[in-house]
């Protein structure tokens, strides 16, 4: 019994806890970046050109995050339904560090909602659509 306050404190922290990866975890498998993804992948050689006009939600992020791969299907829901009023992207942070550390990327999946290549609102941990959505109309008003 004396390991019930210990569990209901871990309990309670995990719950308050945003769910996300640090650049520690390691498992592999490159689960987002699919062929067939209606969500195109930013490097350093194009990030700067596709953020620059419009609305766009980046999804930085990794292969081996297990949150990520979670996030991954619910950015390609968010895509289809802004389809013609903004774009949505993703970059692998391990592909593009220095991306990742312009904008102070330090857990992923972070999720970054930019107007006219400005950042407008952040989302990091695992985000549900209706959320990201929101954050992408209030950068369309």
């Amino acid at each position: 019994m004396k390991l019930m306050p210990i569990l209901i404190s871990v309990v309670a922290l995990a719950a308050v806890l945003p769910m996300g990866c640090t650049r520690h975890e390691a498992t592999g498998g490159d689960v987002n970046a699919t062929a067939s993804s209606p969500v195109p992948a930013l490097d350093e050689s194009n990030f700067d050109a596709e953020v620059q006009k419009g609305v766009v939600l980046v999804d930085f992020w990794a292969t081996w995050c297990g949150p990520c791969r979670t996030q991954g299907p619910i950015v390609e829901q968010v895509a289809s339904r802004v389809e013609g009023k903004a774009k949505v992207a993703k970059l692998d942070v391990d592909k593009a560090p220095n991306i990742a550390k312009r904008f102070a990327v330090s857990a992923i999946p972070t999720l970054i909602v930019f107007k006219d290549g400005k950042p407008t609102k952040q989302f990091v941990g695992l985000t549900k659509a209706d959320v990201l959505i929101s954050g992408i109309n209030a950068a369309l008003d």
